[in-house]
């Protein structure tokens, strides 16, 4: 079904327009919209990993989120911006100017139906500053709307605890947490026996990159034909269970505290786009 890794219960799809209408306090109900991609993820990792990432630590938080916590996801947005992996087949990409478009116009749809809050639950990294430059755009048209571009990996877990300096370093694409993750999550689509370790140089300017990591633009294709930039060779789907876990519990306490937060409200007139405001049909409309 659609939903995939959301429980359905938290799939704002599978409710009508009336019942969407009818939810209490879509103020604060969350909308999570998880942002993945399809690219090549090495010869060991299937080109997916990016948004069964992004759905499946989000599926996981939200199916232990406290009924009381309003939250739901949107179908996961699997096509990103991965321009840098365009030397690999599989790779499918789409430009940054049409990703922010589309974030922004879906965005735009969240607000319409009455909700104030949106999380974009990045399972990328080639496009973080899309997210955030389509969060900036819709506060500035909505002055009472709160939209929150994050990294899904990038709350506590057990991920850190795992991983040789090296990795926390240098690691970029398809190493041993995306590896380990992958393995909790899609077992099936893994094949340990093609993973092989492949780092980048470290950078040679160390005022511009103490830690050696690239401060130059790059493509996956620059530092080997493997499209691996890390170790995935010792990854385990135990250690994948530990980090989708210990994720999935960073993610629950943040969608509470998002759900609980009240911002500030901007009265004034927006800079937004004129045409994007109109007439909504409301239920208690058509009952009259």
């Amino acid at each position: 079904m659609l939903h995939g890794y959301i429980p359905p219960h938290r799939f704002l799809p599978y409710l009508s327009w009336t019942e969407i209408d009818a939810l209490p306090d879509r103020e604060n109900t969350v909308v999570v919209l998880p942002c993945g991609a399809i690219e090549q993820h090495g010869p060991h990792l299937p080109c997916s990993v990016d948004s069964v990432i992004a759905s499946g630590v989000m599926g996981k938080a939200l199916q232990r989120l406290p009924p009381e916590v309003r939250a739901f996801a949107l179908p996961t947005i699997t096509y990103g911006k991965s321009e840098e992996h365009l030397h690999f087949p599989g790779t499918m990409t789409l430009t940054g100017t049409t990703l922010l478009a589309t974030v922004i116009e879906i965005g735009e749809s969240v607000y319409r139906s009455g909700f104030r809050k949106l999380l974009l639950a990045n399972g990328h990294g080639g496009q973080p500053q899309v997210l955030e430059m389509a969060a900036r755009e819709l506060r500035l048209r909505h002055g009472d709307y709160v939209v929150v571009p994050h990294g899904v990996s990038r709350l506590p877990s057990a991920a850190s605890k795992q991983v040789s300096d090296q990795e926390k370093r240098l690691a970029m694409h398809a190493g041993h947490s995306e590896t380990a993750l992958m393995l909790a999550l899609a077992p099936e689509t893994v094949h340990m026996e093609r993973a092989a370790a492949n780092f980048p140089p470290p950078f040679p300017i160390k005022l511009l990159s103490p830690d050696g990591r690239p401060a130059c633009a790059w493509t996956a294709r620059d530092f080997g034909p493997s499209g691996v930039i890390g170790d995935p060779t010792s990854a385990t789907r135990e250690q994948g269970e530990e980090i989708l876990d210990t994720l999935a519990a960073s993610w629950v306490q943040a969608l509470t505290e998002l759900h609980a937060l009240r911002w500030v409200v901007r009265d004034e007139a927006t800079w937004g786009r004129g045409h994007e405001q109109g007439f909504i049909q409301t239920a208690a409309t058509v009952a009259a």
